[in-house]
């Protein structure tokens, strides 16, 4: 079977977007959770390198917030109602991962889509800055998907195969993430779809994520950026 597309995540896959997502909890928590500002500040929230450690143990964004962060449910789910509108307003810059750029380009006969939990409008317009955009053929956001139903569940890899191609007939696909979630979430769509469909994962761990951890394996790690080219070409 030839790879018939390839899904990508976005924060922490295609985009350093750290910086940026430090700055924007900041501000959430300033409004729904003000006694977590300030000297009460999540440890998490002080470092780029923390940041790192917590949202790469925690299984999801909702245990990201209320284990790591301190947040009590009720402040998760408004938290996260909105984090749409916030990775829109905040003007921080965020940058490719080095040589994604040469890895779009290269395979930019092939279709792409994202199926992510940041913004759609973000998203796409970090795509269309870099000039990449014009592969991408759908991208899913946070504000896509219900919120029972965010990654890793499998409905928003369905979205974007609709988007894509107008039906879920996919035999062979590539999912590219940085996270335990991504993985899980390439084998819920794989079952999803059902039939003889594979979902190949990918572990991005370039982004500083340590896929041997995991309880959920990858079927390729990309420790460096550049080991995409040969992972994506196998299945051409």
């Amino acid at each position: 079977m030839k790879l018939d597309a390839v899904l990508w995540d976005y924060d922490g896959t295609l985009v350093n977007s750290v910086p940026k997502n430090i700055d924007i909890t900041k501000t959430i928590l300033s409004i729904v959770a003000p006694h977590l500002t300030g000297d009460n500040l999540p440890k998490y929230l002080h470092s780029e390198e923390l940041y790192h450690q917590a949202n790469h143990a925690a299984r999801n964004w909702q245990e990201l917030y209320v284990e790591y962060y301190g947040l009590s449910d009720a402040e998760m789910i408004q938290a996260g109602s909105m984090w749409a509108e916030h990775q829109e307003k905040n003007q921080t810059q965020v940058n490719l991962f080095n040589g994604i750029t040469k890895i779009i380009d290269r395979f930019s006969d092939i279709h792409h889509g994202i199926c992510s939990q940041n913004s759609q409008r973000n998203i796409r317009n970090v795509l269309e800055f870099h000039g990449i955009n014009k592969p991408f053929k759908a991208v899913v956001g946070y504000d896509d998907v219900s919120n029972g139903n965010q990654k890793p569940q499998a409905d928003g890899g369905i979205q974007c195969l609709e988007s894509i191609f107008g039906h879920t007939n996919s035999q062979l696909l590539m999912y590219i993430g940085d996270h335990e979630a991504d993985t899980q979430f390439a084998r819920n769509l794989e079952s999803a779809l059902g039939g003889q469909a594979k979902v190949i994962s990918v572990a991005a761990a370039y982004s500083r994520a340590n896929p041997s951890t995991w309880t959920v394996q990858p079927d390729h790690i990309a420790t460096n950026v550049e080991d995409l080219s040969p992972i994506i070409e196998k299945y051409l």
